[in-house]
């Protein structure tokens, strides 16, 4: 036991949880911590929106693997968080949330800067806490971390009230953490895994669909080892993607409302549907009672609730994928000589082959498709890429080859505009030795970009490459199709200047009228110490294909 305040154990417990770097913006009502980390080793960056401290810790999480921590004050502060919050549990990110709160007798009270964030953000928490005791804090954050990083990860909140803060009391570090209730499940079922094997041996046109839980739970050496074994292609929702390579001979690339052409043809021709760490959603599945109504579906998933919840499955595993999937390779090595050849193997190698003739007829100016590739042959393998959401996001989620996981870092659930930026912060932070690179629209940078001044004083050097069409990029597209090309409230105009934009913050800015230029500037910018935004004009007309109307199944994806 040893006498502290509430801020002092706060800022303990997380040198104890091995936090290096919080995310944040100070304010009245959380100055006590801020004062006492002042004095300690961990290094702060003061973001320029309590937004993008959620969006960069959630990048830092997503690039490391580890849990990002970002931090505000009371009320407005506080309630800034709730976006980025909210994202992170949409797609299972390991954020720790910590606010200020006004003091405890205050509380209930509408004082100043007073918010309930316990009460707002309860439906998009993994969980959450107000410390009630400063000799509270250590076990609270120790928890806190425990459940944000185990079973299906999620953000956690901590709402420390001021007078807490500056309360002295005995402190008592521990690592034992004993929740009632709480028991996260790992080990697969024998026998449904003795099930899944033989469902698996039997296939005849087996496709593995991998999911974000792939990339939490490092399963991807496993996932490989299963595919190249059955000779089963791979795609994956957005969030899965990056782990498997999508240069592999099986990679069929993302399936879904803008999956590749190939996935979305070749997952409703598959007898065996081995389905890892993804949840069923309608952006991966379209209308679920047309998604594979002729294959088995095995479903292994560690959240036992998102077993049924959104389609029905034949054979169910409850368990972190990395064990599930180790122990259906140990079982099927045991049984099945690898398949060199096989009708199903020709079959996906000849439809890759002509989609790839095909699209290369197709190829000409600043297309994103293109602008996309050549992006890929211009970064390193382990470059991370990140994205906004738009049009943006589904022409990088179908263009722009992932080779490794935990390199492609995008808003799936949410679906976050401003999302992009921000996390590329954070996953620099995280791997500041690898390029990042934020895949941006011009509608989705705009909303963030004032964290630009973060990036240039904090010395975070990440390349944003801006598609810029002077459109709401996907709000226009839908117009275009489905409203008669009623453009309402979806013109930009051209504003602002980005180039002008990035030098007021003292980043570098640069326009680009051709590939060769592209290339070029792309080259010099990801080896540059200070941030660099890439203006790329292209056409308001250019539309996201392939998709799949709302409401409509994988087969009546619109791909010309």
């Amino acid at each position: 036991m040893v006498k502290m305040t509430g801020a002092e154990a706060l800022l303990e417990a997380l040198k104890k949880e091995k936090v290096n770097v919080i995310f944040g913006i100070p304010g009245g009502a959380i100055l006590p911590v801020y004062d006492m980390l002042y004095d300690f080793d961990i290094r702060h960056i003061l973001m320029k929106h309590e937004q993008c401290a959620a969006h960069a810790a959630d990048g830092y999480a997503r690039a490391s693997g580890r849990p990002g921590v970002c931090m505000a004050t009371s009320g407005p502060g506080a309630t800034n968080l709730v976006t980025g919050i909210a994202n992170a549990y949409m797609d299972s990110s390991p954020v720790v949330a910590l606010t200020g709160q006004v003091p405890r007798p205050m509380i209930g009270k509408d004082a100043f800067q007073e918010a309930d964030i316990v009460g707002i953000t309860t439906p998009i928490t993994k969980y959450n806490f107000q410390v009630k005791r400063a000799s509270d804090i250590p076990k609270t954050v120790k928890t806190a971390f425990y459940i944000a990083t185990t079973g299906r990860p999620g953000p956690v909140l901590v709402d420390l009230p001021k007078d807490v803060q500056t309360e002295t009391a005995e402190m008592e570090f521990t690592d034992n953490i004993e929740i009632r209730g709480y028991k996260p499940k790992h080990d697969p079922h024998p026998l449904q895994v003795k099930k899944a094997t033989e469902m698996l041996i039997q296939a005849e046109r087996p496709v593995i669909l991998a999911g974000g839980g792939v990339i939490l739970s490092n399963a991807s050496s496993e996932l490989s080892k299963i595919s190249e074994l059955l000779m089963s292609p791979v795609t994956t929702s957005l969030m899965g993607k990056g782990c498997f390579p999508e240069n592999h001979p099986l990679s069929l690339g993302m399936v879904g409302m803008h999956g590749t052409v190939a996935a979305n043809k070749l997952i409703l021709e598959a007898d065996v549907l081995l389905v890892v760490g993804l949840r069923f959603s309608d952006r991966t599945t379209g209308r679920l009672d047309m998604f594979c109504p002729d294959a088995k579906i095995i479903h292994v998933d560690i959240d036992s609730a998102e077993i049924g919840k959104n389609a029905k499955v034949d054979l169910p595993i409850v368990a972190d994928a990395k064990k599930a999937l180790e122990t259906i390779y140990q079982l099927l090595i045991q049984q099945v000589k690898k398949k060199e050849d096989s009708p199903w193997l020709k079959r996906v190698q000849e439809l890759k082959e002509q989609l790839q003739n095909r699209a290369n007829n197709n190829k000409t100016g600043l297309k994103p498709s293109r602008l996309l590739e050549d992006l890929r042959k211009d970064l390193p393998e382990d470059a991370i890429v990140t994205t906004e959401v738009g049009q943006n996001q589904m022409w990088a989620a179908v263009h722009f080859k992932a080779y490794r996981p935990r390199t492609f870092i995008s808003s799936g659930g949410l679906g976050t505009m401003g999302f992009g930026f921000p996390a590329s912060l954070g996953a620099k932070v995280a791997c500041p030795d690898k390029p990042v690179v934020d895949i941006a629209g011009d509608g989705s940078f705009i909303m963030t970009e004032q964290d630009l001044a973060t990036s240039v004083l904090e010395n975070i050097p990440v390349t944003v490459i801006v598609l810029n069409n002077s459109m709401l990029g996907m709000v226009a597209q839908w117009q275009r199709l489905f409203y008669n090309r009623r453009y309402s409230a979806s013109e930009l105009k051209g504003i602002p200047d980005f180039v002008k934009l990035a030098e007021a913050y003292k980043a570098q800015g640069f326009r680009v009228e051709s590939l060769d230029e592209f290339s070029e500037v792309v080259k010099k910018a990801i080896k540059s110490d200070v941030t660099t935004v890439i203006d790329v004009p292209i056409s308001p007309e250019e539309n996201v294909l392939p998709m799949v109307p709302v409401g409509l199944g994988l087969k009546d994806m619109i791909w010309e």
